[in-house]
């Protein structure tokens, strides 16, 4: 389950070679190149040739048939201000968003709508304290695509996604906005495994910057998979990489960065591995939101 490059992230994950599908992922978005002037239709192309690359030939039909897991792609459908293409409109509309944000989450109602796509067989429940409505859509070939590139369109930075198949029809964008992390409370008898890149979660976009917490025991099962704050620490430039290093770095600077980086990360899944292996359980802390 994801919302926005997490997404992209579970298409791989639920394609019969997930590791061969993450390392095309890795490999096409870290060298991706943007024109000086670029614009959202440019960004949004060069999203598209991505998903192509990591999907391959048969990776819709491996992800709607995959008999163990089943994907599931978090999608905002946006109304008023926040649905239009003029940059002016909508930068109206999401400042519109973050206000009332500040407020409560649960003021997110008023401007959107989660939309979950999800493969057949799916099992997913959870409550949202937040009570923000959701609905579950069907994966099918007709929609995997537009949903899933409907799940990573930023706003302002790519353009939306309109009348996805076998939806309402409307502007789709960013699942993130919603769900930039999760504050869900999954409803399972076992755990949930939450591969992510830190310890402090936010449970959506408009979060980002302020100080209000997930709810912890919306965190009770989850098993949250993160680096350590040290490992971070030892990256170059002390971080790890994001969208605004296309916009402060050169092509060359920000691939050789991202390239080491990557490399860095496979020491995460050595350890990982020996800590199955070995069965550690001293590397498991609690959950402090």
């Amino acid at each position: 389950m994801g919302s926005s490059a997490g997404a992209f992230r579970t298409a791989c994950f639920c394609q019969s070679d997930p590791v061969a599908a993450v390392d095309r992922l890795a490999k096409n978005y870290s060298e991706t190149v943007y024109s000086d002037d670029v614009d959202r239709y440019e960004i949004t192309e060069k999203a598209l040739e991505l998903l192509e690359a990591f999907l391959a030939e048969s990776g819709i039909t491996e992800i709607i048939n995959n008999p163990r897991f089943k994907a599931h792609f978090l999608v905002a459908k946006c109304s008023g201000f926040v649905a239009s293409e003029y940059k002016m409109i909508q930068g109206l509309g999401l400042a519109k968003s973050y206000l009332n944000n500040r407020l409560s989450r649960r003021n997110l109602t008023k401007q959107y709508e989660r939309y979950i796509y999800q493969t057949d067989g799916s099992n997913l429940v959870f409550d949202d304290p937040d009570n923000i409505p959701s609905h579950q859509i069907s994966l099918t070939e007709d929609n995997l695509r537009d949903a899933l590139l409907a799940s990573g369109s930023i706003p302002m930075v790519m353009a939306g996604i309109k009348n996805i198949a076998g939806s309402p029809e409307g502007m789709y964008r960013d699942g993130g906005i919603i769900d930039y992390h999760f504050d869900l409370k999954f409803k399972t008898d076992g755990l949930v495994l939450y591969p992510h890149f830190n310890s402090h979660p936010k449970a959506g976009w408009f979060d980002k910057k302020l100080k209000r917490p997930v709810r912890a025991e919306n965190y009770d099962n989850v098993v949250l998979l993160c680096p350590s704050d040290k490992f971070i620490a030892n990256l170059p430039y002390q971080k790890i990489p994001d969208r605004t290093d296309f916009s402060t770095m050169d092509a060359n600077q920000r691939i050789t960065y991202w390239k080491q980086v990557l490399a860095e990360t496979e020491r995460l899944a050595e350890d990982f591995s020996e800590i199955i292996e070995t069965q550690d359980l001293s590397v498991i802390k609690p959950f402090n939101a």
